[in-house]
């Protein structure tokens, strides 16, 4: 099959964004791979999030399809559509309200996700560039991450925004198969395709300009401010919740996992308890790992501490 005729599924959950929204439709439909149909999940918008959908589909030839949303946060918003086994493609890209995709957004991404055999799970995610409310270049680029994408790391750390993600028709089989609530839509689609033995493809080209301003759900990782933001949310214990959940949701399809990463699960579940050397022993056994050194030495606090 050639890359023109894949179709692409674009999942976009919106909430208030009328601000920006227009940008990122227009963004869309400049895409250099012109084969997609745009679904949108709305949480009751209160401005004119909707009505601009709506007039965007009517002044255009563009396949989109609007529905209410589960108002239950971005994360469930989200995944009502990953969810949904009646929306059906050949690739599936999230889709925030807010950002500007480069022209080769979609069309870079099959690149990479068609040499992955059809029957296993691909994932793609990039590096972002950082713009202001006016689209002015902010912070440059999202971070650098130079470590292998695999579930020892995706156990304890995402490294790519769903705004990035492109996946294939097996991993969003394996999204159907579960229904138990995620921290993060994005996280558990990095940890369910590393965990099941399947492809991340992080590409260190940026794919899009993800705009920072103060109604993001979720803003850039980078900065002193970020940086405080995680460890107080460690001192807090909310990292610990998160985990608690994510490994909630991972038991719950552990007979899809490897062997390996069911075992690795086993054992960061116990260095999540017991003793301080018993903890930090079996985080070391685990093998898991962040991406930064500055990121490992919090783990291994947050363990010591008995937060992770």
């Amino acid at each position: 099959m050639e890359r023109g005729e894949f179709r692409v599924a674009v999942l976009m959950a919106t909430k208030d964004g009328a601000r920006f929204l227009q940008e990122q439709l227009e963004s869309i439909a400049s895409q250099s791979h012109a084969n997609w149909c745009l679904y949108v999940s709305d949480d009751a918008s209160k401005d004119d999030t909707v009505a601009i959908l709506e007039h965007f589909l009517m002044r255009t030839s563009y396949s989109i399809k609007i529905r209410p949303g589960p108002n239950s946060g971005h994360a469930n918003n989200f995944m009502s559509l990953a969810r949904d086994p009646k929306i059906e493609a050949d690739y599936f890209a999230y889709c925030d309200q807010d950002d500007m995709w480069f022209d080769d957004k979609l069309a870079r991404a099959i690149d990479h996700l068609c040499q992955a055999p059809r029957n296993v799970p691909a994932l793609y995610c990039s590096r972002t560039l950082l713009v202001d409310e006016q689209n002015r270049e902010l912070l440059g680029l999202s971070p650098l991450f130079t470590r292998r994408p695999d579930f020892a790391n995706a156990l304890v750390q995402n490294i790519g925004g769903g705004n990035t993600m492109v996946f294939n028709l097996a991993t969003k089989c394996l999204i159907e198969k579960t229904n138990t609530p995620v921290v993060a839509h994005d996280w558990w689609t990095y940890q369910i395709v590393t965990a099941t033995g399947g492809v991340t493809i992080y590409d260190e080209k940026p794919s899009l300009k993800y705009r920072q301003h103060g109604l993001n759900a979720v803003g850039s990782n980078i900065g002193w401010a970020a940086r405080s933001i995680r460890l107080l949310n460690m001192f807090r214990g909310q990292s610990g919740k998160w985990n608690e959940k994510n490994i909630d949701a991972l038991h719950s399809i552990e007979c899809l996992l490897t062997s390996e990463n069911l075992k690795r699960l086993t054992i960061f579940e116990l260095a999540r308890k017991g003793p301080l050397l018993y903890r930090i022993a079996n985080l070391w056994r685990s093998g898991v790992y962040r991406q930064t050194l500055a990121g490992n030495a919090g783990m291994y606090v947050a363990a010591a501490l008995a937060k992770l």
